[in-house]
């Protein structure tokens, strides 16, 4: 997935769902979009999008 989709993705969850959305680098280099209540922190974090944010 490239990061422009990741985002795209990212930022339709969190409106969707309500919930901050985590992006990650897997170790294959993927990258990969996650709700940040089950990111266990084993991958470097890209960005992180949060509805409630101002």
């Amino acid at each position: 997935m490239s990061l422009n989709d990741a985002q795209a993705f990212a930022f339709s969850l969190a409106a969707t769902l309500m919930v901050a959305i985590v992006i990650f680098r897997a170790g294959d280099g993927s990258l990969s979009v996650v709700p940040a209540a089950e990111f266990d922190h084993d991958a470097e974090i890209i960005a992180e999008i949060d509805p409630f944010a101002p």
